[in-house]
């Protein structure tokens, strides 16, 4: 069986699997560049609210909640930092399994002068680690319109396929990973409203000192018949 523990700390060994001279916004050219945005609801104008909608979104969305388990899982290591985290996501696909790492590198907490005005906007990116199946940059965001209050979750990304291998998982990335993606991202929209009206409880990590992402998720009956592919990419 996996030691998830060693897997996470492993990462801390493993570089971003790209070069970012060479990304958006430098270079375009085949690369997939993606905004998906959700309204969350609406506070009061100015600065978001103590216990309000933007300060419950950035917990589900620091605890990495509103990732559906179905597709994407996380494991990392809690307490800790939220900038330099690790991150173990457990991508799934049918019975196949792929634990691939990324790594968030900056945190946002800031005023911006957005499309209609100025916006509050909280959040964090992470970069792809060398094993991962992609290569880019994803950032999640919460922005609140200090004008209106309008409150929004926002997915943004710079993404290409990694070098892999393995000529079958080649293959199959090639003609499932896009579409999987763009499930993913509308998922996380729909389920991070949802999980808005129910917060679940507060992330809590086992006794190996790691949290599972998004909480609540355990063992499914066929987890045993479940092949995993270990940093695939290159």
């Amino acid at each position: 069986m996996q030691d998830l523990a060693a897997t996470v700390g492993e990462l801390r060994g493993r570089p971003v699997n790209y070069d970012e001279t060479k990304a958006p916004p430098f270079v375009v050219d085949g690369w997939h560049q993606d905004r998906r945005v959700v309204v969350l609801g609406r506070e009061a104008p100015g600065e978001p609210e103590p216990g309000g909608l933007v300060e419950k979104a950035r917990a589900l969305v620091d605890g990495y909640e509103f990732s559906d388990p179905a597709i994407l899982r996380a494991a990392f290591r809690w307490p800790g930092d939220l900038v330099g985290r690790d991150m173990l996501l457990e991508g799934r696909f049918l019975l196949l399994r792929f634990l691939i790492g990324v790594r968030i590198t900056a945190a946002h907490d800031e005023v911006r002068e957005g499309a209609d005005g100025p916006e509050r906007v909280v959040g964090w990116s992470y970069q792809t680690l060398r094993g991962h199946l992609e290569q880019g940059r994803l950032t999640y965001e919460v922005a609140k319109n200090l004008a209106t209050g309008t409150v929004e979750f926002r997915i943004i990304a710079y993404s290409r396929r990694a070098p892999i291998p393995n000529p079958v998982l080649r293959t199959g990335f090639r003609l499932f990973g896009r579409r999987t993606q763009l499930r993913f991202y509308r998922h996380a929209l729909v389920r991070l409203h949802r999980l808005m009206q129910a917060p679940p409880c507060p992330l809590a990590p086992g006794p190996d000192g790691i949290v599972r992402a998004p909480s609540g998720v355990g063992v499914g009956r066929c987890e045993k018949w479940t092949l995993p592919f270990v940093h695939p990419g290159r």
